[in-house]
């Protein structure tokens, strides 16, 4: 077979968001043939490692190709000159947002789980408290380590391998922090500078409540795959999700979904489920912007408590492990949507 086969071959290949076939649509980056080898290299241009639905379209190219008597090596990367920024995080290919309108409703907590399911994934991760002002994430997940630093980069400590920096490693226990804007904006820049990521995946950004200094830096700052935005069922909380949505779409940033959170309790001692919040609101205010519900995650005591020391909910068993983890890939797969839908208007 030669490249013209292989490629008329891959023509049967679909992807399932952007409704065409992986040639058509620009997908394929490179076919290169080894007739000595019996090898086919496939580059494809796919941007969300681990993503369930980029990992069935790759089983798919196999699939198609199984019959040639071709050994099939597939790689997956953006483009170079399609990519995000190099000059700003180089080496991390998708910076993920996680935001709410108002705190209180668990926003942290999505953004710890989200790493870590990631990471369960098998992708390479960091989670980055941008929460100036209520840093608790090195709480959450009981990180006792602290950041190394050579006196020019800044090493982060890792739990569930996760990488981690947070505004808390770098006030004291207790302290307030009372910063104005420019110091606010100064402090961000820094970490992102100075933070040794190395080459991730993923970056989760989990980031204070409201949409104030901090967010627009972020915003100005780093090259943003998409945000996930985070909210209850209560009528308050999806007013306040709105505002965030609107701040997104000022800075023409990707909006992932919309993930609900105390959706619901189920008693442990009678059984009964009780929609304390209310019920559906997170889902109908998807749907009213015109935007993907990632899913929704029980009110749980397991949450707030955590595993053994302090691991995320979802890496347990059970109902809200198993809430987080679709919430957990249907992220990864719109982020992937993200990256490949710019290639192919690029292309």
């Amino acid at each position: 077979m030669n490249e013209a086969d292989v490629r008329e071959r891959l023509a049967d290949v679909q992807d399932p968001d952007l409704g065409d076939d992986i040639v058509s649509l620009g997908l394929v980056n490179d076919v290169t043939v080894d007739e000595a080898a019996e090898t086919v290299h496939i580059s494809l241009a796919l941007g969300a490692p681990f993503s369930p639905k980029e990992s069935a379209m790759a089983d798919e190219v196999r699939a198609v190709l199984a019959d040639t008597g071709l050994d099939v090596e597939l790689s997956a990367s953006i483009p170079d000159e399609l990519d995000v920024d190099e000059q700003v995080l180089p080496g991390v290919k998708n910076v993920i947002a996680v935001a709410s309108g108002k705190g209180g409703v668990g926003k942290s907590t999505m953004a710890v789980n989200l790493a870590a399911g990631l990471s369960a994934l098998g992708a390479r991760v960091g989670l980055f408290d941008a929460d100036v002002y209520g840093p608790n994430v090195p709480r959450m997940v009981s990180a006792e380590e602290r950041p190394q630093t050579d006196g020019e980069t800044i090493v982060p400590p890792e739990r569930f391998g996760v990488k981690l920096m947070s505004m808390d490693f770098l006030t004291g226990e207790d302290d307030p922090v009372i910063w104005r804007g420019p110091m606010v904006h100064k402090i961000i820049t820094q970490l992102v500078e100075d933070v040794e990521w190395g080459e991730l995946d993923y970056l989760v950004m989990d980031l204070p409540p409201g949409t104030g200094d901090t967010q627009l830096t972020i915003l100005q700052t780093l090259p943003l795959t998409g945000a996930v935005i985070v909210t209850t069922p209560q009528e308050v909380a999806l007013d306040d999700a709105v505002k965030g949505l609107r701040m997104f779409g000022k800075h023409d940033t990707n909006v992932l979904g919309i993930a609900e959170n105390m959706a619901g309790f189920r008693c442990p001692d009678c059984g009964g489920f009780h929609e304390i919040f209310g019920s559906g609101g997170g889902k109908a205010l998807a749907q009213e912007q015109d935007l993907p519900f990632l899913g929704g995650v029980p009110l749980d005591p397991a949450v707030r408590t955590g595993g053994d020391d302090g691991e995320p909910a979802v890496l347990e068993e059970g109902e809200t492990a198993d809430a987080f983890k679709v919430i957990v890939e249907n992220v990864a797969n719109n982020a992937g949507v993200v990256r490949r839908r710019g290639v192919t208007e690029e292309r």
